[in-house]
């Protein structure tokens, strides 16, 4: 992925109202190019998101939503392109980068307390805006299949080796050596 993001969407977190606000993005021709460079896919054809951006706790902002898109991808084995459908969910959390909710927990040895089944650590930010449109990238970035497989392929292309009871096996190379053994 790119320093710059395709996507920019600044939004103030400031004056957030209580119920938030909706923020919808659709890429253009130009974006969804950029997407598809970045991101190392054949196109990008269609691009949509929908957040709820609303204030969390004290200084905090919770972003909800989803991301939709078609893209075309180039199968891992036969290299043809493959149309696939994102359909991403979004739910996160920004606090300052100055917030006690920022800070990793650790326990008393300072080893770090992470819980697998627990939500996931708060993003954070600095200043008075969120660019919503990079979290888009990035959840979509996240969507893509790293390994697209065209359907119907079997699962090992490569031919397997077989030994068959027909062929010899082939003789080491310290085969004649052997007789050079001490014997008792």
């Amino acid at each position: 992925m790119n320093d710059s993001p395709a996507l920019k969407f600044p939004v103030s977190v400031n004056n957030l109202p209580q119920k938030g606000i909706i923020v919808t993005i659709k890429a253009d021709e130009r974006e969804r190019g950029a997407l598809a460079r970045d991101h190392g896919l054949e196109a990008v054809k269609f691009f949509a998101a929908e957040f709820h951006v609303l204030p969390w706790k004290k200084q905090g902002v919770k972003v909800q939503g989803r991301i939709d898109a078609d893209i075309v991808q180039s199968c891992i084995a036969t290299l043809e392109p493959l149309d696939a459908r994102i359909a991403e969910k979004v739910d996160t959390v920004f606090v300052p980068e100055d917030s006690k909710l920022a800070r990793i927990r650790l326990d008393e040895s300072g080893e770090m307390l992470i819980d697998a089944e627990g939500p996931d650590m708060p993003e954070t930010f600095s200043g008075d805006h969120i660019d919503i449109g990079a979290v888009a990238e990035e959840f979509f970035d996240l969507a893509i299949d790293p390994y697209p497989r065209k359907p119907g392929l079997p699962e090992q292309i490569l031919p397997q080796e077989t030994v068959t009871p027909d062929v010899e096996k082939p003789v080491s190379p310290f085969a004649k050596l052997s007789h050079w053994k001490k014997k008792p």
